[in-house]
């Protein structure tokens, strides 16, 4: 018997997204159930071959449902999460609203995927950010054998990350650009197109913005608290894929081509880098793919132990919906889950 996967959602971006990679990775679900707002109610998506009618989440009973794909925000799984996995259902969800939740895992199955045995004190996991994601992911082979001591990384961020809206907005302003129509910014605080933003979410009292301090809380939950990290969070006009520039200081010595070795090896990454021939990774090659693409790898002489790398990855599928996934299968894998038979 097959599992029982609901998606909440499911009209979103990242919903969208989930559906597919469910498909494309024949995840063992004899049912899949498309939920989002009652706004959404009956709007038809994909999964596979088939297209799903949207139910409404308030109207949805989940005591027969194995998983829940939770992707419509903080304020609807800080309400619904609790709620969902109170009836036996594993929540794994997308949002920042349980990431730093001493009870909740926080989960890159590459890079610590043991740290899922704790899900049962309240059936929530939590996804990290996307930018997380991928930054752990490349950084966790090299941390277990140099041991990382600081990461600087500045964040070049798709506005996808931001939703459809905001893909929309690029879209709008790239157009008025070159038919000389007026530039409305109503998603992000300046104009988009053709133009980099130093801000996404909201600044806090250090001058930091919240999404720079979820990549410096995350990956030290995820990867290791002793681990110094400073980061910049940048939005680019780029429709999907976030691309970082990370600069490591280790505790001991590791060469470029040592840490190229290490990463064709890794899980999850791919290694692009050879720039006489012009072979590095951008965001519009890494859409649509699984992988974690790294390129650039290079010493950095000002510091001892220092390497430069340039890391690249789809936001929509690793840094959200594969992820999710991914834990999933982990779940079904380490039979963490059991379909449940059908309440009466």
């Amino acid at each position: 018997m097959g599992y029982k996967v609901a998606i909440v959602g499911a009209t979103g971006n990242v919903g969208r997204e989930m559906l597919n990679i469910l498909d494309e990775r024949g995840f063992p679900a004899d049912e899949v159930v498309a939920l989002a707002s009652r706004r959404s109610q009956g709007t038809e998506v994909s999964f596979g071959d088939r297209r799903l009618k949207v139910r409404p989440l308030d109207q949805y009973d989940f005591s027969d449902t194995d998983i829940c794909l939770m992707s419509a925000g903080g304020t609807i799984s800080k309400e619904w999460s609790p709620r969902i996995g109170a009836q036996g259902c594993v929540v794994i969800d997308n949002s920042s609203a349980w990431r730093y939740d001493a009870e909740v895992p926080l989960i890159v199955p590459e890079v610590n995927a043991d740290a899922i045995s704790g899900f049962r004190k309240k059936n929530i996991i939590a996804n990290p950010n996307c930018s997380t994601a991928q930054l752990v992911v490349a950084l966790k082979p090299l941390h277990d054998v140099a041991t990382i001591k600081r990461v600087v990384v500045s964040t070049y961020q798709s506005v996808s990350g931001a939703g459809k809206e905001a893909m929309d907005e690029l879209f709008t302003q790239t157009r008025a650009v070159f038919v000389n129509d007026p530039i409305v910014s109503e998603k992000f605080t300046k104009r988009i197109a053709f133009n980099i933003i130093p801000h996404i979410d909201v600044f806090m009292e250090d001058g930091y913005t919240k999404e720079e301090w979820k990549v410096m809380a995350e990956t030290k939950k995820i990867l290791d608290p002793k681990i110094k990290l400073t980061c910049t969070a940048v939005r680019v006009p780029v429709f999907i894929s976030h691309s970082e520039s990370v600069n490591i200081e280790f505790e001991k010595p590791i060469t470029a081509e040592e840490a190229r070795d290490i990463l064709r090896e890794a899980p999850g990454c791919l290694v692009i880098d050879n720039p006489e021939e012009n072979q590095y990774i951008t965001p519009y090659e890494a859409t649509g793919e699984d992988a974690t693409f790294i390129s650039r790898i290079r010493e950095d002489a000002t510091i001892e132990n220092g390497l430069n790398l340039w890391v690249v990855s789809d936001n929509l599928r690793k840094g959200a919906a594969l992820n999710a996934v991914q834990i999933a299968e982990v779940l079904v894998n380490r039979k963490l889950i059991q379909p449940r038979k059908k309440a009466a």
